[in-house]
C-alpha cells in the first residue's frame, strides 16, 4: 500500500479497561499497528511519539450494530508518519491475476490502508472485509468512504464527491462509460462553492449516521481528510512528513486508471458491477474499519475471532509492506503466530507490497514500477512458521511466492 506500512511505528498502548466499557471486545489492527500495550514512544528508527485517541465506549451504540463491532475490535490508534490518504503502491493490481489463478473468491477478506483495499474486495467478492490500520485517522477516512458510497449511486458521482466537483445531472447515464471518461470529464471540472459545500454535507451525514461516537476533533479530521482530496482532486499524491515527495509515488488518477498484469483496467472504479458490489457490502455494514496492530496480543486475533463467530475463513490478508517495520522492530514473530491461527481458506493467500529503492528489485518487479506485489499462499506460510520461520524479510519476500504472470479474467 506504501513505501511504509500504515502501522509502522509503535503503537500507544491505552488501557484496556476502555476496550472493556466498550463492549467487553477487542480492537483490530491496519496496515500498520496498535500493539495494544505499550504507550507510543519514539521507535528505533527516532520516529516520534504518538498521541493515542481515546476508543469511543460501544456503549453509545447498540449491540451488534456497526458501531458497537467497530469499537469490539478496535484499539486506540497508533503514529505513523504519514497521512496515507491513498496508496504509494502503483503495482496494487498485479496482484490480482494469482487472485484469479488461484481461484481466490468469497470467504473474509483482511487488509490495511485506505482504499486499495477495495479493489482486492470487488475482485475477490469476500461475505465481509476488515480494513485495519495503527492510525485511527484510517477508520475516520473509511468513515469517509462509507459516506460517500451511501450518498453515491454510481461511479460518477462517487469520484465527483469524493474531490469536491459537481456531479451532472445525467450521472446516470455515465454508469456504463468507460472509467477514462470519468476521469477525464473530472480533469475538466473544478471544484465550486456550491459542489464543495453539497459533497461535504453529504460526508458528514453519511459519517454522523455510522454510529461511531466521534468528537469535533475527529469531525474536523474528517473534513481535513476530505479537503485534501478536494484540493488535490485527482492530482492527489500520498505524502509522508519529513521526508520529500517521490516523483514514483502515483497520483490518485494513476491508481483509478492502473491495469493488472494482463493489461485490463482494474481498480474498483474501472467497472460500475465493481462499485456496486461494494456499495452493497457497504451499505449491509460488511466493510469494518478497525484500528489497531497487526502485532498486537488484541486486534488481528480479535478479528480472527469475529471471522470464525461468522462461520467464514480469511481469504486475502493484504498486508502492504507491514512486515518489512515488524521485522525490524522485533515483533515479527508475534503477528506470524496470529496469521498461521487465523482460520484461512485452503486458498488463502497474503499480499504484500516490496518497495527496492534500497535492497534492489524483485525478481518479480515489472519493469517501469517502483513497487511489486508479492503472493503467497496463507497454508505455505503456516508452514514456514511452524517450522522456525523466517531468517530476512527477503526470505519472506522470495519464499513460496505464487508466480506472477497474467491471469484469466475472474468470473463475477
Amino acid at each position: 500500500m506504501r513505501a511504509h506500512p500504515c502501522g509502522a511505528a509503535r503503537a500507544a498502548r491505552a488501557p484496556l479497561l476502555l476496550l472493556a466499557l466498550a463492549a467487553g471486545a477487542l480492537p483490530p489492527a491496519c496496515g500498520g499497528r496498535t500493539n495494544g500495550g505499550t504507550p507510543a514512544t519514539a521507535g528505533s528508527e527516532g520516529r516520534p511519539a504518538g498521541a493515542p485517541s481515546a476508543v469511543a465506549p460501544a456503549a453509545a451504540a447498540a449491540a451488534g450494530s456497526f458501531a458497537a463491532t467497530v469499537a469490539r475490535l478496535s484499539e486506540p490508534g497508533g503514529y505513523f508518519d504519514s497521512d496515507n490518504l491513498i496508496s504509494n503502491e502503483r503495482s496494487y493490481l498485479h496482484a490480482l491475476d494469482a487472485l484469479d489463478r488461484l481461484g481466490v473468491r468469497g470467504g473474509a477478506y483482511v487488509g490495511v490502508g485506505p482504499d486499495q483495499s477495495f479493489s482486492y474486495i470487488a475482485r475477490v467478492r469476500p461475505a465481509v472485509a476488515f480494513v485495519v490500520d495503527v492510525r485511527r485517522d484510517n477508520l475516520l477516512q473509511h468513515l469517509l468512504f462509507r459516506a460517500l458510497f451511501a450518498a453515491a449511486p454510481d461511479r460518477l458521482t462517487y469520484l465527483a464527491l469524493l474531490t469536491g466537483r459537481p456531479v451532472p445531472d445525467d450521472a446516470a447515464a455515465w454508469r456504463e462509460r468507460p472509467v477514462e471518461a470519468l476521469v477525464a470529464h473530472l480533469d475538466a471540472s473544478a471544484p465550486t462553492a456550491a459542489s464543495t459545500a453539497a459533497a461535504r454535507a453529504a460526508v458528514e451525514r453519511g459519517v454522523r449516521a455510522s454510529g461511531v461516537p466521534l468528537g469535533e476533533a475527529e469531525l474536523a479530521t474528517v473534513r481535513r481528510i476530505h479537503d485534501a482530496f478536494v484540493a488535490e482532486g485527482l492530482d492527489l499524491r500520498y505524502t509522508s512528513h519529513g521526508r520529500p515527495p517521490r516523483a514514483t509515488y502515483p497520483t490518485l488518477r494513476d491508481l483509478v486508471l492502473e491495469r493488472d498484469l494482463a493489461g485490463r483496467r482494474a481498480s474498483y472504479l474501472a467497472r460500475e458491477a465493481d462499485y456496486q458490489f461494494l456499495r452493497r457490502l457497504q451499505a449491509a455494514d460488511l466493510v469494518i474499519p478497525v484500528t489497531g496492530d497487526l502485532s498486537g496480543a488484541h486486534a488481528l486475533p480479535a478479528v480472527g475471532a469475529e471471522i470464525r463467530r461468522r462461520g467464514l475463513a480469511v481469504t486475502v490478508l493484504y498486508t502492504s509492506n507491514v512486515e518489512d517495520y515488524l521485522m525490524r522492530d522485533g515483533r515479527f514473530e508475534a503477528f506470524a503466530r496470529t496469521v498461521a491461527a487465523l482460520p484461512h481458506d485452503p486458498r488463502g493467500v497474503i499480499v504484500r507490497s516490496y518497495f527496492g529503492a534500497w535492497r534492489g528489485p524483485h525478481p518479480q518487479t515489472v519493469p517501469g514500477y517502483a513497487s511489486t506485489q508479492v503472493v503467497q499462499t496463507l497454508a505455505s506460510f503456516a508452514r514456514a512458521v511452524a517450522g522456525g520461520g523466517y531468517g530476512s524479510y527477503w526470505e519472506l519476500l522470495t519464499r513460496d511466492v505464487v508466480e506472477a504472470r497474467p491471469g484469466r479474467p475472474a468470473t463475477r
